[in-house]
């Protein structure tokens, strides 16, 4: 399922090269790349990648609208038994999972429509809930940053203008002391 490098589309920052993160520490793990060809697999990567996730994770989703933003979060919720439908928070802008057993909570947040950054972020009081829960944020890159030096960043890629194309490409990575030993290259398997 590993792909070779994929080209960058154009909602792509610019300066941005895909690998690290825009800004924060320079220490980051070696990043992933993995092709997904239709939404069961980007949701059975989702199930994979909770498996990695504890409590005290930020995990930022960006890619263009369609990508599979959603689908990859709502496979997330299922690898981490958490309780109730996952699905976008775009009208609620956040929506909190509770764990159905010991592990941490799902807090899924939509930050397309903030456009104040950290500061409207702020409002949300994610850094009270960072420590306790798993926050994924669609739409955070430029916007949560802060939040914590330690973070892993899915960029989801897919061809421009052909809605019928499934194949996503997908790049992880992490960034930060957190980050730094894990073992990335397990969501390819």
């Amino acid at each position: 399922m590993e792909a070779p490098a994929a080209a960058r589309g154009p909602a792509e920052p610019s300066g941005s090269s895909g690998i690290s993160g825009s800004s924060g520490p320079s220490e980051s793990a070696p990043g992933v790349e993995i092709t997904v060809t239709s939404p069961e697999q980007m949701r059975e990567l989702g199930r994979r990648l909770a498996k990695l996730l504890r409590a005290g994770d930020l995990v930022m989703l960006s890619g263009e609208l369609g990508a599979g933003k959603t689908t990859m979060t709502r496979g997330l919720g299922e690898g981490m038994g958490v309780r109730g439908a996952v699905t976008s928070p775009t009208f609620v802008i956040a929506r909190v999972h509770p764990s159905l057993g010991d592990g941490p909570p799902l807090v899924h947040v939509d930050a397309y429509r903030l456009s104040g950054g950290l500061d409207e972020m702020e409002d949300l009081d994610l850094d009270v809930s960072l420590s306790d829960s798993v926050i994924v944020v669609e739409w955070g890159e430029g916007k949560v940053e802060e939040l914590t030096d330690d973070r892993l960043r899915v960029r989801i890629d897919r061809a421009v203008g052909d809605t019928t194309d499934e194949v996503r490409h997908v790049t992880v990575t992490g960034i930060g002391a957190r980050w730094a030993a894990a073992d990335v290259s397990v969501l390819t398997g």
